[in-house]
């Protein structure tokens, strides 16, 4: 992908969660029972956390109740608003994870949960990770979950878009589609596989530690999870 047009992408999925934002967040009030052992199990009290794309704070009760320095970013503003009026006790800011906003070795953990298959092209996601990897301190963990898609609606826009991409009729890299939010707009997504992730992780000098599946208990959500260190 040319970087035009990765960097349209990228101020495109801004554009579209800030127009829906209060509809997104009313669908993420609650954090997601299957990934709590993320938080259960790689937490501990007294921790520097960031929250990278924490959108409307769901998640900020489970470092709460750890008791961690918790740090959360989205580059959406609009979900930062909404993440302040519902925890205006913790540290929410707009901020760019191609450009955090902390100094080197300033975190012991960063989460980042469905955040990284909204970034287009695989030298953005790289600078995504070695940001990452910057701002964590020596021995400190990512805790990172992508979508894994499996559902017929995902093939079927996974098909539309490589054969539009066959054709010469998609801008997009192979894998990547545009999912519709109802009618309001189509969100950028790229479909990871696990080895697609460990590569990317393994190119910038963390350490997988553990990598795996969750589902919900219907089936009809699905992520890859993945826990990196960084090197001490």
């Amino acid at each position: 992908m040319n970087r035009e047009y990765a960097e349209y992408l990228l101020r495109k999925t801004k554009e579209d969660y800030n127009l829906i934002a209060e509809d997104f967040s009313r669908t993420r009030e609650k954090s997601w029972e299957e990934i709590g052992f993320l938080f259960g199990e790689y937490l501990k009290a007294g921790d520097k956390v960031l929250d990278l794309g924490c959108g409307n704070g769901r998640y900020f009760p489970l470092f709460k109740e750890k008791e961690t320095e918790y740090f959360g970013i989205d580059f959406s503003e609009e979900l930062i608003k909404i993440a302040g009026d519902k925890h205006p006790e913790a540290n929410f800011q707009t901020g760019d994870g191609l450009n955090i906003p902390f100094p080197e070795n300033s975190f012991n953990k960063v989460f980042s949960i469905a955040a990284l298959h909204h970034i287009p092209s695989r030298e953005s996601r790289a600078r995504f990770i070695k940001e990452i990897r910057r701002v964590l301190k020596p021995g400190g963990l990512l805790i990172l979950t992508v979508w894994k898609f499996h559902r017929s609606k995902e093939r079927y826009l996974l098909l539309k878009y490589t054969l539009l991409k066959i054709i010469g009729k998609s801008n997009l890299d192979w894998r990547d589609i545009l999912e519709p939010w109802g009618k309001k707009i189509k969100r950028y997504y790229h479909w990871f596989s696990k080895k697609e992730l460990k590569s990317l992780i393994e190119g910038t000098n963390l350490k997988i530690e553990k990598i795996g599946i969750t589902k919900n208990q219907r089936g009809n959500r699905q992520n890859i999870y993945l826990i990196a260190k960084k090197p001490s």
